[in-house]
C-alpha cells in the first residue's frame, strides 16, 4: 500500500508505473503535447482523498472535461465519443481505495460514494 502522504508529482509518477503511460480515460499515450495530471476518481468535493489508491493518470483534456463526473458516467461519455476507455483500470483503483479506506479508516464522506460507483462498475461488466 502506497504511503498516504505523498505529494502530487510522487503519485502521478507512481500511477503511471502502476497502470502504463497512457491516459485511463481515452488512452492517448502522454508524450510532449499529452501531459498526464493526477485525476481523482472519487473527487476532493465527494470526499476523495489525495491518495495514490485514489488517482489515475489522465491527460488535461479528460481531466478538464470531465470535471465532478462519477466514474462511471465519464466512462460512458467517453464511449460515446468513440473512445476506449480503461474500465478495468478504473475497477482495479476504486477497488484498491476501497482496501485502503478499510486498513487506514476515516474518509466517513467518501464511503457511499465509492460502494454506490463499485456497484455501478459491476453491474456495467455483468
Amino acid at each position: 500500500m502506497a504511503d498516504p502522504l505523498l505529494d502530487r508529482a510522487a503519485r502521478l509518477t507512481l500511477a503511471i508505473a502502476r497502470d502504463g503511460d497512457d491516459c485511463a480515460w481515452c488512452r492517448r499515450p502522454f508524450t510532449g503535447q499529452v501531459t498526464p495530471t493526477t485525476d481523482h476518481l472519487v473527487p476532493r468535493v465527494k470526499g476523495g482523498p489525495s491518495w495514490l489508491e485514489n488517482e489515475v493518470a489522465a491527460c488535461r483534456r479528460c481531466n478538464r472535461a470531465r470535471g465532478h463526473l462519477s466514474p462511471s458516467d465519464w466512462l460512458a461519455e467517453c464511449e460515446r465519443r468513440g473512445w476506449h476507455p480503461d474500465t478495468d483500470r478504473v475497477t482495479r483503483v476504486l477497488t484498491a481505495l476501497a482496501g485502503a479506506i478499510t486498513v487506514r479508516g476515516g474518509q466517513r464522506r467518501a464511503r457511499p460514494y465509492l460502494e454506490g460507483q463499485l456497484r455501478r462498475l459491476r453491474r456495467r461488466a455483468a
